[in-house]
């Protein structure tokens, strides 16, 4: 056993009891993120918030590893919000629409970044699915259908449901070209491949922390460019998005010129420690290796899935077109049987996408990926 596979095997221990392939989902921490939750919480009890400022720097610290992790230009360009779909809603809610306009989607996204544009309707923003799902050139087919009243293409780095992964820099550049904002949905990508905002021109970029960040619930990042920071308007105010933060005997105020304007209120400390430390497992392992891990995990299941008649391979196995999740399907059972069996063997997945979605992470086990694939084939 290498060193990066004691390493994980200690840092996952949820691999002893489950085969645990639900990371589109919701995955497990790592030991060292319980860990620090759990620090955390003791001084809580012990002392309360005696530390604050030890905190506010653990709470910097985190703006400056995402920003990092996704090539910001500065720590100000990122805003630490509760959800992908809060962050959405800042962007759809706060751009600066005209009646008439239109958004660009995929037809298969998550329903976070498909009704945050069809809530836009009664302002006259029209919202514009496109089906990519079978379709040879996904980016051709989103670029075209843009119009001269498209104002954003909103896509997710890696669709939900079968995995499909799209062309980021191809995407982008387009849309900088077309004058179009460029909204990347990246809770399904960011923590297996990389996501350089800067390469892709993108605008906008959230992802919840809960995947494949192996963080909690309840934290999100969310990356909005200089140049839109004060172009989306403000629909949520308080003490912490001002520009002179901690001068509460200050009368006059004016939010914030970093992101910290997108958060109105006291920030989530907790979840700030707990993916604080989630993110030094990825920094120690480094990004490249730990998608090379995935991929070759999702490569792995391909060529099981095709050694069984009985189990049809519904995700696109193409180089360049998966990420994390493959999602298949028993030509001669129903998806409700075949989970059934799945979770009776303490198989930890998801019915998506018309068949059975799994998930697996850098630290999933080979043996673990074949068991699962011999239980699915019921045979």
């Amino acid at each position: 056993m290498s060193d990066l596979d004691d390493l994980l095997e200690q840092e996952f221990p949820v691999e002893r009891n489950f085969r645990y392939l639900n990371h589109a989902a919701v995955a497990p921490w790592p030991l060292r993120t319980g860990n620090a939750v759990r620090a955390f919480a003791a001084q809580n009890v012990d002392m309360g918030a005696r530390d604050y400022n030890d905190w506010v720097e653990t709470e910097q610290g985190l703006r400056r590893r995402l920003a990092a992790l996704v090539h910001a230009p500065s720590p100000d360009d990122i805003a630490l919000t509760k959800n992908t779909s809060e962050a959405l809603s800042m962007v759809a809610h706060g751009f600066p629409w005209n009646d008439g306009d239109n958004v660009v989607i995929a037809a298969e996204e998550f329903p976070s970044n498909r009704i945050v544009w069809e809530s836009l309707a009664g302002r006259g923003v029209t919202t514009r699915p496109v089906t990519l799902t079978g379709v040879d050139d996904p980016e051709t087919a989103l670029l075209a259908a843009i119009d001269g009243r498209t104002r954003i293409l909103a896509v997710s780095s890696v669709q939900y449901g079968l995995g499909l992964r799209v062309k980021l820099k191809k995407l982008g550049a387009a849309c900088r070209a077309r004058g179009v904002a460029f909204c990347v949905d990246a809770i399904q990508g960011l923590g297996v491949f990389d996501h350089n905002v800067q390469a892709a021109n993108i605008d906008f970029l959230m992802a919840d922390a809960h995947k494949w960040l192996l963080g909690p619930e309840g934290i999100a990042v969310f990356y909005c460019s200089a140049a839109w920071r004060e172009k989306l308007t403000l629909h949520e105010y308080g003490w912490h998005m001002v520009e002179d933060l901690y001068d509460f005997e200050r009368r006059a105020w004016r939010p914030a010129r970093s992101a910290r304007r997108f958060e109105c209120g006291s920030p989530n400390m907790l979840g700030i420690h707990a993916l604080s430390a989630s993110l030094s497992l990825f920094e120690e392992i480094g990004l490249p290796v730990i998608e090379k891990r995935v991929l070759a995990r999702a490569e792995y299941l391909f060529e099981i899935i095709k050694q069984y008649p009985d189990l049809e391979l519904l995700s696109d196995p193409r180089p360049g077109r998966y990420a994390g999740i493959v999602t298949f399907r028993h030509r001669r059972h129903a998806v409700d049987k075949l989970y059934d069996a799945l979770r009776g063997q303490n198989v930890v997945c998801v019915p998506r996408g018309g068949g059975i979605r799994f998930s697996p992470h850098c630290y999933t086990r080979i043996e673990t990926l074949q068991e699962a694939l011999e239980i699915a084939n019921l045979s």
